[in-house]
């Protein structure tokens, strides 16, 4: 049986996360960056550009995981940014029964725009850290998504694990 204290063990990590994540995905946050990048473009689709510019070519239904949203809705967002030039879908190359997006080059044009604006917040962010200090949160964040992206699924065999 757990202990109480190592239930809370983690909990000020959590609420980090969790902060962290709800300030990304604040729409408030894409509006402004789409307005200070000076983009015309939906806000819906601001977070699935970018992810496709980022791990693209992406299958529609990872696309759809990542950003928490069901399979059918994105993959009309996918078209709605085919239908503006922004990405293209194609078939998967190992597996044709996945339809993938991937960015175009005016897609690019226009992530590069958002990426412009996003380097100007993270150097407000970083302004008064060492360069020694960001480099080891990118180290030790990397190595946080990495080892937790292991875990999926998991979660069933530590409750299983705890009950018996």
């Amino acid at each position: 049986m757990k202990s109480v204290q190592n239930t809370h063990k983690y909990d000020a990590l959590h609420n980090c996360l969790l902060t962290i994540a709800g300030a990304l995905n604040r729409p408030q946050r894409d509006v402004a960056m789409i307005k200070a990048a000076g983009i015309d473009l939906d806000r819906a689709l601001f977070p699935l550009l970018v992810q496709v510019s980022r791990f693209g070519p992406i299958g529609v239904g990872e696309l759809a995981d990542r950003v928490g949203r069901d399979y059918s809705t994105v993959s009309r967002q996918v078209a709605k940014l085919e239908e503006t030039g922004l990405v293209k879908r194609q078939k998967n190359r190992q597996d044709k029964r996945i339809n993938e997006a991937a960015i175009t080059p005016d897609g690019r044009a226009m992530t590069d725009k958002i990426d412009a604006q996003r380097v100007q917040v993270y150097q407000r962010v970083f302004r008064h850290w060492p360069e020694s200090d960001r480099e080891t949160l990118e180290q030790l964040l990397s190595r946080f998504v990495s080892d937790f992206g292991q875990t999926e699924g998991d979660e069933n065999d530590e409750q299983k694990s705890d009950a018996g």
